[in-house]
C-alpha cells in the first residue's frame, strides 16, 4: 500500500447537504419519495417510475413483470456488457442469449442481432455503455418484429440525449442505477421507467411484493455513504484502493443481491439531483473534450456525450495492461473495464460451449478506460494524456484511431 494521491476511476458528486438531507429522510422518507418520483417523471416525460434498490434490481423486476406476458424465456444481451444484467436475468430464472457488438459503439451488431432473435425471445436489452448512445430505434425494430420487448440499459447515461430524447426513455421501459460510480448516486438505488400502461401494471404487482428497507437498514446504507464520502476523495483514495478484501474495481458476477424498495435515506440523498446530474455531465463533457482535442480523437470531438469513463481500445492486450499498470503506480485512475465477455464467465460459459464473439472478445482484451468525473483535475488530464501519448500505442476510442500527430508539448506528468 503507497501512500500517495490517487484517484478512482469513477465517481458522482455527493456534497454535505445530500447527506443531511438523507439522514431526515430515514425518519421521513414518504414526502421524499413522493417527490422523487414526480420529479423524475417530468424530467423524463415518463408516465410511471419505480424507484428500487439497485440497477439490478430494478432489471430483475423488469423481467419478473415481462414474464407475465409470454412463454418465451430468452433474454437477448449485447456479448460484452455489465456481469450484472446477466446476473439480472439468471435471477428472474430466465435464459442468456448474445449477440456480438460493434466496438466503434459498443451498441450491438444489428447483424448479429437479427441472426440471434427468434421465436424464443422475450426482450432485448439494449444498453447505453459509457454513456454512448445505443441505435435505440434499430434494436426496437428488430425485436419488434418477432414480437419481443425492448429494454433500455441506461444504467451508465442518466441525463444524456440522442436525437432530442433522454436515454432511458425510448425503449418499452428503461432503467437506471444510482450506484457509486454512476452518474449520479445515493450509494445505491435503481430507476424504472416506462410509459406503457399495460406493463406498469404488471410492475405494480411486482413492485408491491418488495419491502420497504427499516430504519436499521438505511442508517448503514447511509454510513456506509458517509464513508464513500469521505475516502472517494483523490487525497484519501489510496487507502481503500491498496485494502484487497474491499474489492475495489473487480467485476463479480452475483445472482443474490437484495431486492428492495428505495429506502427514504436514498431519496433523501437525491434531493437535489437534477443540479448535481447537470454538474456532473458537465464536467464529464468537458473532460472528454480535453482527451479528445490533446489526443486528437475525431471520433469524440464535438460529441458532447458525458461518458461516464472515456473508452479507448489499445492495439493489443500487452499493450493495456502496461499502460494499466503505470499509471496504477501514478494513481491516474485509469483502468480496464469488465474484464470477459459474458460468455466466458465463469459460473455461466458452460452454456456457450462452441459460440464465439469476436468483437466482445476483442473489447474485453484491449479496452481501458479514462477518468472523467468531478475529481479529476487538469493536471490529471494533462498527466493521464501524457501517458497515453508516451506510449504511442493507443488505437482509437470507440474503435476509431486518432491522428497520427499527438504529441502535445504542454502535457508534462504532475509525477
Amino acid at each position: 500500500m503507497r501512500v500517495r494521491r490517487t484517484l478512482p476511476p469513477a465517481a458522482a458528486l455527493l456534497r454535505l447537504s445530500d447527506l443531511f438531507h438523507g439522514l431526515v429522510a430515514t425518519f421521513h422518507g414518504a414526502s421524499y419519495t413522493r417527490r422523487l418520483e414526480a420529479e423524475l417523471r417530468e424530467y423524463f416525460g415518463a408516465k410511471h417510475v419505480f424507484l428500487v434498490s439497485s440497477g439490478k434490481a430494478a432489471l430483475t423486476l423488469i423481467l419478473l413483470a415481462l414474464r407475465r406476458f409470454s412463454d418465451r424465456r430468452e433474454v437477448l444481451l449485447p456479448a460484452y456488457t455489465c456481469f450484472s444484467v446477466a446476473a439480472a436475468v439468471e435471477r428472474a430464472g430466465l435464459s442468456v442469449r448474445l449477440a456480438d457488438v460493434d466496438p466503434e459503439t459498443f451498441d450491438f451488431d444489428h447483424g448479429s442481432l437479427l441472426k440471434s432473435i427468434g421465436s424464443e425471445t422475450l426482450c432485448g436489452v439494449s444498453h447505453h455503455l459509457f454513456g454512448i448512445p445505443s441505435d435505440i430505434e434499430r434494436a426496437q425494430q428488430l425485436c419488434s418484429q418477432t414480437g419481443a420487448f425492448l429494454i433500455e440499459d441506461a444504467a451508465q447515461a442518466m441525463g444524456g440525449r440522442d436525437k432530442g430524447r433522454m436515454l432511458g426513455s425510448r425503449g418499452d421501459v428503461g432503467f437506471f442505477s444510482l450506484g457509486r460510480g454512476k452518474n449520479i448516486t445515493a450509494g445505491s438505488g435503481g430507476i424504472i421507467l416506462t410509459n406503457c400502461d399495460r406493463l406498469a401494471a404488471t410492475l405494480v404487482a411486482e413492485y408491491e411484493r418488495l419491502d420497504t428497507p427499516g430504519i436499521t437498514t438505511s442508517l448503514g446504507e447511509l454510513a456506509r455513504l458517509v464513508l464513500m464520502s469521505i475516502f472517494i476523495r483523490p487525497s484519501l483514495y489510496w487507502l481503500p484502493a491498496g485494502l484487497p478484501f474491499l474489492r475495489l474495481g473487480e467485476t463479480r458476477f452475483e445472482r443474490d443481491f437484495p431486492m428492495r424498495r428505495m429506502s427514504g435515506m436514498s431519496a433523501g440523498v437525491l434531493r437535489h439531483w437534477r443540479h448535481r446530474l447537470t454538474e456532473a455531465n458537465r464536467i464529464r463533457v468537458a473532460a472528454a473534450a480535453y482527451f479528445a482535442s490533446t489526443l486528437r480523437l475525431d471520433s469524440v470531438a464535438g460529441a458532447a456525450i458525458p461518458y461516464l469513463r472515456l473508452p479507448v481500445l489499445m492495439h493489443s492486450r500487452e499493450a493495456r495492461d502496461r499502460v494499466c499498470a503505470i499509471a496504477a503506480r501514478r494513481g491516474l485512475g485509469v483502468g480496464r473495464m469488465y474484464p470477459t465477455p459474458i460468455n466466458e464467465i465463469e459460473e455461466i460459459k458452460e452454456r456457450f460451449a462452441g459460440q464465439t464473439f469476436p468483437s466482445a472478445k476483442l473489447i474485453a482484451d484491449r479496452l481501458l478506460t479514462l477518468p472523467t468525473h468531478h475529481l479529476v483535475a487538469e493536471r490529471d488530464w494533462c498527466s493521464v494524456c501524457d501517458l497515453l501519448e508516451s506510449g504511442r500505442e493507443h488505437a482509437s476510442v470507440n474503435g476509431r484511431a486518432p491522428a497520427d500527430d499527438t504529441r502535445r508539448a504542454a502535457c508534462r506528468p504532475w509525477n
